[in-house]
């Protein structure tokens, strides 16, 4: 399990009263969320109270506007001037401001990068995944996003979040939607589980989904692989064979041009006359 630490929040709470305003600001605080989980941003409250009516304010690094609520009025009901890095991602425990036993109140701050499809229009739909071949190499997988805008990134990944290598993905363009394909070559692993997986970081989209290979899929590239092998061993064999058939044929020709009979010219083996 892994712990990440999330930004650091200063939070400032402003008690409202009739004629006066006071105001009780908290230092910053480090917030440790597990991987991939929301953050829950909690702030203690020094008096027991209905505070439905008053403002409070979150900031990121003393600037940034988290969530800001002022009597009702907040960043999901109208209220301008938040910071786009939140917009979207914040919600706070309406409850929790009525009760005068509250001691605290929390924010709610979701994962930057999740499935907006029904939020945002261009936001890219669950990738089409499937399994083309089986090589000597291993499997051949494709993942095909259609329709995004902007343009998402895609890349494979195993089951526990690695990256896998893949091809250059081809990307096409039409009236300002992307449709890309992204190839890539795996073999066996722990799961068999392999996902494709698209983002769109403009708007914090991602959706993801995976192909199971089957275990023999990675058996019949074994095979393939031993067969490719036997064939060129095969080739080499033969071609090795031929060479050597084709140089004894010659050999043997020259030889049988020097043994035949030739023209005898010498002096000494003329016919004598007397």
């Amino acid at each position: 399990m892994f712990w990440t630490a999330a930004p650091l929040l200063v939070f400032i709470y402003l008690l409202v009263s009739t004629g006066t305003t006071c105001g009780h600001e908290h230092g910053p605080g480090v917030v440790r969320v597990v991987e991939g989980r929301d953050a829950i941003l909690p702030c203690s409250l020094s008096t027991k109270e209905n505070i439905v009516q008053k403002l409070f304010d979150w900031k990121k690094d003393g600037q940034k506007e988290v969530f800001l609520y002022d009597a009702g009025i907040h960043y999901n009901n109208g209220r301008t001037g938040q910071d786009e890095q939140f917009k979207g991602r914040v919600s706070h425990f309406r409850e929790q401001l009525k009760y005068e036993q509250i001691f605290h109140i929390e924010l709610l701050v979701e994962l930057i990068l999740k499935d907006r499809s029904g939020e945002k229009p261009g936001a890219a739909p669950v990738p089409s995944v499937r399994i083309l071949n089986a090589t000597e190499d291993g499997v051949l997988l494709q993942c095909v996003v259609q329709g995004a805008s902007p343009k998402p990134k895609v890349e494979w990944q195993t089951s526990d979040g690695k990256r896998l290598p893949a091809e250059e993905p081809h990307v096409s363009e039409r009236g300002g939607r992307y449709d890309v394909t992204l190839l890539t070559t795996v073999t066996k692993a722990t799961s068999n589980y392999f996902c494709c997986v698209a983002t769109q970081e403009e708007f914090g989209h991602e959706i993801k989904d995976e192909v199971y290979v089957p275990e023999k899929l990675f058996e019949s590239c074994q095979v393939a692989g031993v067969f490719i092998g036997g064939w060129f061993s095969g080739v080499l064999t033969l071609a090795a064979a031929l060479t050597v058939f084709v140089a004894a044929k010659y050999m043997t020709k020259r030889w049988g041009k020097s043994s035949g009979p030739q023209r005898n010219n010498s002096p000494s083996e003329q016919p004598f006359n007397v």
